[in-house]
């Protein structure tokens, strides 16, 4: 019997938990078939909404971890990933979220992928912006170690053709990312210290590329996530761009970037890409400053 064991941190969003629970199980409940056991393993990292006794009461056989609400999303992955190893005997672990909408044959196609994959193969999910499943938000990443480039295949593109065969990636994202317990034997966890929320996940899956592990991402692993709201923004107030360039929150977090690029890019010239983009991100806040002052704002 192959163990798959699901797993992801929370923090409070219970209304988000009380779909994603019923909906896997629903899906494992059709599979009781196949060699396969599915089993999930959440880390409640401090919740106050009264998570951890819903999920008790209601799904007794998962896996809760308790964390003290400083573990962020790398943490968390960490916490579940040794309490796989260590007490269930998990052979495959899956990267998800509370608020991720998997298609109703996900797991199906994926216990069909995992038949015919040797396991050095780290499989990706195709990631949609839209419950409509039209435009994609990602299909894996790659990044080029000499030049600094960084950056998701498919992104706010519409579905087609091209993104309808597997597509062969650098790093994948923490959502719907499958990965065999030998990766973690062979490069450890997720690097928690440096990339404590984000990076965390590209970071882990390129040290695996690098490692020797092959890197996918498959169109038949279809989830959606709405991922426009997430993190921290300046929102055209400077109190919130300060914030944003230092908050474990942040996408724009300076320090987590360049820390990045540090470990991994080759050249000086790699450099070149994060500075653009803090330029690009500052400067855009004092545009649309001096433009409001004329009465212009954003999406006139």
């Amino acid at each position: 019997m192959t163990i798959i064991s699901i797993i992801f941190p929370i923090f409070n969003g219970l209304s988000y938990t009380k779909k994603c629970l019923p909906a896997l199980y629903k899906s494992f409940d059709d599979l009781k078939n196949e060699p396969f056991q599915f089993r999930v393993i959440i880390v409640d990292d401090g919740s106050t909404d009264g998570s951890a006794a819903w999920i008790n009461q209601h799904f007794p056989e998962v896996e809760l971890l308790s964390g003290n609400g400083n573990l962020w999303w790398s943490g968390g992955i960490n916490k579940a990933v040794k309490a796989g190893l260590e007490n269930s005997q998990t052979d495959y672990f899956i990267w998800w979220n509370n608020d991720v909408i998997h298609e109703t044959d996900y797991f199906k196609n994926l216990i069909s992928l995992l038949k015919n994959h040797d396991t050095d193969t780290i499989i990706g999910s195709k990631i949609y912006l839209d419950k409509n499943l039209e435009t994609i938000w990602s299909m894996g990443g790659l990044f080029n170690p000499v030049n600094g480039q960084k950056h998701m295949i498919g992104t706010a593109c519409q579905d087609a053709d091209q993104y309808q065969v597997p597509q062969d990636c650098d790093w994948l994202t923490g959502m719907g990312t499958i990965t065999h317990r030998t990766v973690y034997d062979k490069i450890g966890l997720l690097d928690s210290e440096r990339f404590p929320q984000y990076h965390g996940d590209s970071d882990f899956t390129f040290r695996a590329k690098k490692a020797g592990f092959k890197i996918i991402a498959v169109p038949d692993l279809k989830i959606y996530n709405d991922t426009r709201n997430s993190g921290l923004r300046h929102d055209e107030s400077f109190r919130l761009l300060i914030r944003s360039l230092s908050s474990i929150k942040s996408n724009f977090n300076v320090k987590k970037d360049f820390l990045f690029y540090k470990k991994h890019a080759s050249t000086p010239v790699a450099y070149i890409v994060p500075i653009t983009k803090y330029v690009k991100y500052i400067g855009g806040y004092f545009k649309w400053k001096l433009l409001g002052l004329a009465g212009m704002k954003r999406g006139n």
